[in-house]
């Protein structure tokens, strides 16, 4: 296909770990324990915090927003991932690898926006407590959710539209594990400087402006609670922080680094790596490190085990 326009053929080839071939069952074994494990966790969540009264606040109602993401953020990839390992066939059509893209990145905008949500609720709850419950009520909760949900889809609609007009040419082989920017942007040619400029504008509207907003938040909450005077008061402010503190560092450390930095350097081992760390470990982490640091969470846990499996 070297040297031919391969935007009249109907498909391209995911290559995977098509490198690795007398470890796809392995492969295949690891990632479907690990996918459930993210259903069974984040699914965990949302069904204790609907079903535990003491958990109706803001906090859970966007913890319980976030793990939904989570499960759909995956959804997303693995399953065809584990589709390709199971039965090596590697072909994904145009509109597929589009669909899959364009959900893909809109769902790591809505996890964006919702980890800046969740900082936000956080400086409200420790900086301005008298304000919290008149600004953080239901209404404003489920505005803010919508919010993340829906204000990058007509961007990255029209991104994705943008990046599959381009001719493709040379091959059609995808080195990587799923439909993602840097790989089909290899294959793109012709002058792509204008695509190129607006994906990182994206990055920097949707990534780098929430985590901007998350480090204000939290250095206006570091401020506020060194001014406490009580040691257990501090102590209360910073567990009710640090769980949501390891997420955003493993998101934005594992996800938004990884990716900008593989959209001036892409090398396909290196970055199938980086990418499955950023599609796995903080999904199947985020369960662990919200019950095993929460004791409103643990406890609601223990009822509803103690409740239901007796």
């Amino acid at each position: 296909m070297t040297g031919k326009n391969i935007s009249s053929y109907k498909e391209f080839i995911l290559l995977g770990f098509s490198d690795l071939p007398n470890l796809q069952g392995f492969l295949f074994g690891i990632i479907l324990v690990i996918y459930i494990c993210i259903l069974l966790g984040n699914g965990l969540i949302i069904v204790i915090i609907n079903m535990d009264r003491a958990l109706q606040t803001p906090m859970y109602f966007f913890l319980g927003n976030f793990s939904f993401v989570e499960i759909c953020y995956t959804s997303v990839t693995l399953p065809r991932m584990l589709r390709n390992l199971w039965s090596q066939k590697r072909q994904i059509t145009l509109l597929s690898c589009a669909v899959q893209l364009c959900f893909f990145l809109n769902l790591a905008v809505a996890e964006s926006f919702l980890l800046s949500v969740m900082a936000y609720d956080r400086y409200m709850a420790i900086c301005k407590p008298l304000y919290y419950p008149l600004i953080m009520n239901h209404k404003m909760c489920v505005r803010m959710v919508i919010g993340s949900w829906v204000t990058g889809i007509p961007i990255i609609i029209g991104q994705t539209y943008q990046v599959f007009s381009v001719p493709f040419c040379g091959s059609n082989i995808l080195n990587h594990v799923f439909c993602d920017m840097p790989p089909i942007m290899k294959l793109a040619c012709g002058d792509t400087s204008g695509i190129e400029f607006f994906i990182f504008f994206d990055c920097f509207l949707f990534a780098f402006i929430p985590f901007l907003l998350i480090l204000y938040s939290y250095i206006r909450i570091l401020s506020t609670i060194l001014k406490l005077s009580s040691i257990t008061g501090r102590s209360k402010a910073f567990s009710t922080c640090s769980s949501h503190l390891i997420v955003v560092c493993l998101y934005y450390g594992s996800g938004v680094i990884a990716y900008m930095q593989s959209m001036y350097n892409y090398s396909g081992r290196t970055d199938k790596i980086f990418s499955l760390f950023y599609l796995i470990v903080t999904p199947m982490v985020n369960p662990m490190i919200y019950s095993l640091r929460n004791k409103d969470f643990t406890e609601a846990m223990r009822k509803l085990f103690s409740k239901y499996v007796r």
